[in-house]
């Protein structure tokens, strides 16, 4: 089974404009995450972006990335334009890896996308035990409701992802990162974006909404994204620390 790693980064992210080239120990963020995806090793990597300074930034650190429209509502419709784009055929899985987490976990990339080729699955995705109940009311951490119990080994469907909830039992942090199988991405790209999605800007809400199960695979932590100029610095620390 042959996996391709591509990262959606731009820009004009509206609460941390030109975030993907902050700097943590002398490398922009979208590189540190495009290196991390790099060494779990799983298949070859893009970034696709629709700014000329992404792509400059990648290119100089010694890695991939293409170029896409500006025109695009979602990252998942600009992971598709550049599978188009690249001359890397007989792709059987491609893992649309977000641009904002340098410090995703290696093993959780690789344990991902093991349970894809395992499970024969169309859409996968992670999540990470919740530490504590104020984050159910956190809406900048986004909650996935599983079947049944995330373990090790299991990869359970999702019953609902919200950014706010009342649930207690099997309720998880989402962590962003979805693996699709080719064919699964064809058809999501070409579905209208659904109410629910807009409503809760939540885009693999369109997925449940059209019936495309989503299977789940528990992750070690949840990484720290970078959504504002407090977890950059917050995150900043922690990585010039260990280095």
């Amino acid at each position: 089974m042959k996996t391709l790693v591509i990262i959606p980064s731009r820009m004009s992210a509206t609460r941390l404009p030109g975030k993907p080239l902050l700097k943590i120990n002398g490398l922009s963020i979208i590189s540190h995450v495009t290196k991390r995806a790099e060494e779990a090793n799983i298949g070859d990597v893009i970034v696709a972006t629709e700014d000329q300074e992404i792509v400059d930034d990648v290119k100089r650190n010694g890695f991939n990335a293409i170029l896409t429209s500006n025109q695009h509502k979602t990252g998942t419709d600009r992971i598709h334009e550049a599978l188009k784009k690249t001359n890397i055929r007989d792709v059987d899985f491609i893992m649309n890896l977000q641009g904002d987490e340098p410090a995703i976990d290696i093993d959780d990339i690789k344990s991902l996308n093991k349970k894809m080729a395992k499970n024969y699955s169309n859409l996968g995705t992670l999540a990470a035990t919740i530490k504590e109940n104020k984050n159910l009311k956190n809406k900048n951490i986004v909650k996935v409701v599983t079947e049944k119990k995330l373990e090790d080994h299991q990869f359970p469907r999702a019953i609902s992802f919200s950014r706010i909830s009342n649930y207690m039992d099997n309720i998880y942090h989402h962590i962003g990162i979805y693996c699709y199988s080719k064919e699964c991405l064809e058809k999501f790209v070409h579905l209208h974006q659904s109410k629910n999605e807009i409503e809760n800007r939540l885009e693999q809400l369109r997925a449940l909404d059209n019936n495309i199960d989503i299977n789940v695979s528990l992750a070690k932590s949840s990484p720290i994204g970078v959504d504002t100029e407090e977890d950059f610095l917050a995150l900043k620390k922690i990585m010039e620390y260990k280095n």
